[in-house]
């Protein structure tokens, strides 16, 4: 059982190291600037994010008040 998962861990970490990571690999940039890629491409999941939430927003308001004017209707009593 214990060479099964040391064969597994192994077999995991050689795939990680043929992955392409989102940051530079150059040692002279150091601090924020090396996570530039990844910096910028979750800045632009968080706006995707909250423009999604808008517009579902507003579209689950717009259909509330569609729902509420028919089921308030007094159809003449």
């Amino acid at each position: 059982m214990f060479s099964k998962i040391s064969n597994f861990l192994g077999e995991v970490k050689g795939e990680l190291r043929k992955a392409s990571w989102p940051w530079e690999s150059d040692p002279k940039i150091k601090g924020i600037k090396k996570y530039k890629e990844l910096v910028d491409s979750t800045i632009v999941v968080l706006i995707a994010m909250v423009l999604l939430a808008g517009f579902v927003q507003f579209w689950d308001f717009f259909h509330v008040l569609i729902v509420g004017f028919f089921t308030n209707f007094d159809f003449g009593r």
